[in-house]
């Protein structure tokens, strides 16, 4: 069985949670509690090129 985190070949979605922190998500995994869909289901590469553009900051917000 592969990791369904690396497969080059998989569709993702960017997840992003009350602290501004983003994951890389496979799309045919159930979003799991207190994260949001912050770009919908794409390409591996289009989703990390989307987190490097908007996750800039990776302290949580509550120690900004």
């Amino acid at each position: 069985m592969t990791n369904p985190f690396e497969d080059e070949d998989a569709r993702y979605l960017v997840l992003v949670n009350a602290e501004g922190q983003h994951s890389l998500w496979p799309a045919t995994i159930e979003v799991p509690p207190g994260w949001t869909v912050a770009r919908s289901e794409s390409s591996r590469q289009t989703c990390v090129d989307y987190i490097e553009e908007h996750w800039t900051d990776l302290r949580p917000r509550s120690l900004t």
